[in-house]
Parts: structure tokens; C-alpha cells; sequence
């Protein structure tokens, strides 16, 4: 780390002065929400869900980081 933050030092940047997200990387995941959409053929309102994608910029560390991964794959159904 200190060899990464020495280089970089040199080359004029300031690691700890970059954003969280260069730092620590982007977590991207599928989420889904509640839509209602229109049935086709009758033309009423249907509820359905869709996906889409969530971006976290702001990556927590550590323990943090385990309980939110951990909570994304029970969401899923998967247990570890």
C-alpha cells in the first residue's frame, strides 16, 4: 500500500484526496422494485415487478462491507 501510495504521490496525486469510489471501487447489483404495467389484451392495470441496476459508490469496509454482501444474498435466497 504504501509502495501504490508512493507512486502515486510522485505522479502528483494524493490518494486519500480521490474520491471513495476510486479508492475502493463501485458495487453494482441487479435490484428489483414494484411496477404496474398494462395487460395487453384487456387494457387494465397489472402489477409486476421489474430490474434494474443499483450502483453504490460509497462502498462500506471491513464488517460493514460482510453484512452488505451478506444481505444482498439472502435477498436472493442464498445462504452462505
Amino acid at each position: 500500500m504504501a509502495d501504490k501510495n508512493e507512486l502515486l504521490f510522485r505522479r502528483g496525486v494524493n490518494f486519500n484526496d480521490l474520491p471513495l469510489w476510486q479508492r475502493r471501487g463501485t458495487g453494482l447489483w441487479w435490484e428489483t422494485y414494484p411496477h404496474v404495467g398494462r395487460n395487453p389484451l384487456t387494457g387494465a392495470s397489472a402489477p409486476t415487478t421489474r430490474r434494474r441496476v443499483r450502483e453504490d459508490r460509497e462502498l462500506p469496509t471491513g464488517d460493514d462491507y460482510a453484512a452488505r454482501v451478506t444481505a444482498l444474498l439472502a435477498d436472493r435466497g442464498v445462504s452462505g
